[in-house]
């Protein structure tokens, strides 16, 4: 049996090593000059390889198509992920949010290992091989085609190209190409976990926010929230729950703009109640009755966020503390649990981690990752219409996919 494999990054390694563990003859098929490239930089250089969960914790990561990664996530589940490297010479450790990583926090290491266990078990790997399209007769995947005009003949053929996002490390969409040329639907590609551009700059950039609470309104109604840091960049905000939020918002919106209807809200104070920072607001404002707001607030919250808060809630930074009004208290103690901006779009899809959208997964077996179109072609990892929450949920349904897909041999 052999199998062609076409691109090299997380999920095709994968599926290589598993496919010639089955037995296959596998060849994959790379066209930048190593293997990789995209996992080199995942998790700034660390790889968060998978999250450490039960598994209906991590279905609830799941943004795209949960159901469709019933059938993969329990064939391999993050503990088999984390067997795999380590039962191949990869220390592993586990931080915050079962966030799992190689112990050495070098992605290269992960990748040194699949390069290790793909020349144990003889897969042929070929490198700045441009592949031009897939090769079908009579309905049937037969091979790939390459830009030099050579053939690559297999009995099945497995499409593991990625998204669009970081285009600097290969991911330019081929294999939505290819799936389309084949009659396949293919959900438009969005970016996600990506940065949100707010209307409103304030200065913040470089702020760094720690144990806050980020929702997404609109028309007064709670869409998403998420708990954790973020922080503010020259054009909006970042950091992992803004991250998560975008996942999560990213079909909201047409021609990467937001219509203007929907505001990000921060919760500044999240651990306390409203009567709680009313009573806070009071003591400050009592141990320092005769100082000016903006000299009182660095108490409460980084300094640079003062002249925000006190422009958002309509007070002045010179008003003395013995003389606010218990309804301007209100109105403060509100702006605090409730700080404002207007989201105007999300970064393209270049800053993307990852690719909303794909090939849609109605199109193809859950339980082989094979195309109901086309006989003995596959698509695995990012290139599929599926999607995860940041944490190393992704990374797993690369792995899980390719698992799944080299079971059908």
């Amino acid at each position: 049996m052999k199998v062609v494999v076409v691109g090299g990054g997380a999920s095709g390694m994968m599926c290589a090593v598993m496919l010639a563990q089955n037995g296959a003859e596998v060849t994959l098929i790379e066209k930048n000059e190593k293997l990789g490239k995209k996992l080199f930089i995942t998790g700034k250089g660390r790889c968060n390889l998978t999250n450490y969960c039960e598994l209906p914790d991590f279905f609830a990561n799941i943004v795209t198509n949960s159901k469709f990664m019933t059938s993969a996530l329990y064939g391999f589940s993050p503990k088999d992920t984390m067997d795999f490297f380590e039962n191949n010479g990869v220390k592993l450790k586990v931080e915050r949010g079962n966030r799992v990583f190689p112990q050495s926090d070098k992605s290269s290491d992960i990748i040194k290992c699949f390069e290790k266990v793909l020349r144990e078990y003889g897969v042929e790997v070929k490198l700045n091989t441009c592949v031009s399209g897939i090769s079908v007769e009579n309905g049937v995947a037969n091979g790939v085609k390459i830009d030099t005009g050579e053939r690559i003949l297999a009995n099945k053929v497995v499409i593991a190209t990625g998204g669009i996002s970081y285009q600097a490390t290969g991911s330019t969409g081929d294999g939505y190409k290819w799936a389309k040329d084949l009659g396949h639907n293919v959900i438009e590609p969005r970016p996600a976990l990506v940065p949100i551009l707010l209307k409103e700059q304030y200065g913040l950039q470089g702020l760094s926010l720690k144990n806050v609470n980020a929702s997404v309104i609109r028309d007064g109604k709670v869409l998403f929230s998420q708990f954790g840091e973020m922080l503010f960049t020259h054009n909006g905000a970042s950091g992992p729950i803004i991250l998560s939020l975008s996942s999560l918002i990213n079909k909201h919106y047409s021609s990467g703009k937001f219509d203007g209807k929907y505001t990000l809200c921060i919760d500044l104070k999240p651990a306390l109640n409203d009567e709680t920072l009313q009573n806070r607001l009071i003591r400050e404002f009592s141990q320092r009755s005769n100082m000016e707001l903006k000299n009182i607030l660095p108490a409460l919250m980084p300094k640079s966020l003062v002249s925000v808060v006190i422009k958002q809630s309509g007070l002045s930074e010179r008003q003395v503390a013995n003389g606010i009004t218990k309804e301007q208290r209100e109105r403060l103690a509100y702006t605090i649990k409730n700080l404002t901006f207007s989201i105007i779009g999300l970064e393209n899809v270049n800053a993307g981690i990852i690719t909303s959208g794909g090939v849609d997964c109605k199109q193809v077996n859950p339980k082989d990752m094979m195309s109901k179109l086309i006989g003995n072609l596959y698509f695995i990892g990012e290139v599929l219409d599926i999607d995860a929450l940041t944490g190393g949920f992704n990374l797993q349904l690369a792995f899980s996919t390719a698992n799944q897909m080299s079971k059908s041999i």
